[in-house]
């Protein structure tokens, strides 16, 4: 799960770093004067932001894709640790018998056991690259639904633009509290996704 976590970390800093250069492209025309038609009460907030850290802990389908790549991960080191099990009795079986085999049959069994070594070896190593591209599927998958998301609500509620702000990446020191709108999205994604389920 603490490769969850990083792969959501690295997401949440991917999109601050989005959001900051975007800012900083912003800035660029926001340098002119203002005039003193566009008073600071006239103008509606064009930045927000997503505590990312609470959307991935609240946000339902997070939570079961998190749940379901739990799940897979403890599977696969279940299976493995039957395979390591199997092959470390047979060393057993092979060590307490080693001394009266023939010299013949003892290199036969020798070599035999460092082959099912060598596919163990090899099992874990696919199994844990396959649960590696799942989990990058999964993460793609929530990525995209929080940037469709994203992308409407804003349009939606006339934003310029939406950071997302995570205490586990902390690209951002400061935010003032009035900006976040991670309530009102995660409402929205909620029910959503409770459509999508049924």
């Amino acid at each position: 799960m603490k490769t969850t976590g990083s792969i959501f970390t690295k997401i949440s800093l991917g999109l601050l770093v989005a959001g900051s250069l975007a800012a900083c492209n912003n800035n660029k025309s926001a340098s002119a004067p203002t005039t003193a038609a566009s008073s600071p009460s006239d103008n509606k907030e064009t930045t927000v932001y997503i505590n990312s850290d609470t959307l991935l802990s609240k946000y339902d389908y997070a939570k079961d894709m998190s749940k379901r790549l739990g799940d897979k991960g403890k599977a696969a080191q279940a299976d493995l640790a039957t395979k390591g099990q199997a092959f470390q009795r047979e060393v057993a079986d092979y060590q307490k018998e080693v001394a009266t085999l023939p010299a013949d049959k003892r290199q036969a069994t020798e070599q035999r056991l460092q082959r099912e070594k060598q596919e163990l070896d090899q099992y874990q190593q696919n199994a844990s690259a396959q649960f590696q591209n799942e989990q990058g599927t999964e993460t793609g998958k929530l990525y995209d639904k929080l940037s469709d998301f994203a992308k409407t609500y804003a349009k939606e509620k006339g934003y310029k633009l939406v950071l997302t702000y995570s205490k586990a990446a902390p690209g951002v020191l400061f935010v003032d509290p009035s900006l976040d709108v991670t309530a009102d999205v995660l409402k929205r994604m909620n029910e959503a996704y409770a459509k999508d389920k049924k």
